[in-house]
């Protein structure tokens, strides 16, 4: 019987865009995953600034996002969850819900390796899952050597076998948010679903 692969891939989603489901669509693949589930996070223990959108607001655009694609899932665990949601509390749960024989993977974006090392829990969350680290085309290949001191070679190691190279999407939330404020023309940045929600929801004005 085939393994079962199962992809988490956490974020603020403030809002989801193309870029977000593009690099989701190219991890899937290149992991064969069954499934990939989008979590929002209520608050990231590394930033400051709460979303912008609420997490009803967000959990809907994600929805009208995801209506096409037919392994991509969502998870409502961390909003409502405590704050601040913790990585290594969701794949437990996930560890959890899919058991001992899942292969677990918890996608995070090649900009946030050099601060993993801050991630609570980090050294179980690698016994757990594997983090598999997805970085745009043409950018530089992640640098793990200086996680040998604080990992060791065995969880360094599996971190480098699990780099996924990922299509470059020129978008950010942070710019979608901007043009939204100034008024800008946000062409093929946001699926038609979600550009309709914010426009009916007035978000981000």
């Amino acid at each position: 019987m085939k393994r079962k692969i199962i992809a988490l891939f956490g974020g603020t989603f403030d809002p989801i865009h193309l870029g977000h489901t593009t690099v989701a669509q190219a991890a899937a693949d290149h992991l064969a995953a069954d499934r990939l589930v989008f979590i929002p996070v209520k608050q990231s223990p590394l930033k400051n600034v709460s979303p912008v959108a609420s997490e009803m607001q967000r959990l809907e655009m994600i929805k009208l996002a995801l209506g096409t694609h037919d392994r991509f899932d969502l998870s409502d665990f961390e909003v409502n969850g405590p704050v601040p949601s913790y990585t290594l509390h969701t794949v437990k749960h996930f560890r959890e819900r899919f058991g001992a024989a899942c292969s677990l993977h918890w996608l995070v974006g090649a900009d946030a390796v050099q601060g993993l090392a801050r991630w609570y829990g980090v050294s179980e969350l690698l016994s757990l899952c594997s983090l598999s680290v997805m970085y745009r085309a043409g950018c530089e290949t992640p640098d793990f050597s200086g996680f040998e001191r604080i990992w060791g070679q065995v969880y360094t190691d599996k971190l480098k076998r699990q780099v996924i190279p990922t299509p470059l999407i020129p978008v950010s939330s942070t710019e979608v948010r901007n043009k939204i404020r100034r008024g800008d023309a946000l062409g093929e940045s946001l699926a038609p679903g979600v550009c309709a929600y914010i426009k009916e929801k007035e978000l981000y004005r």
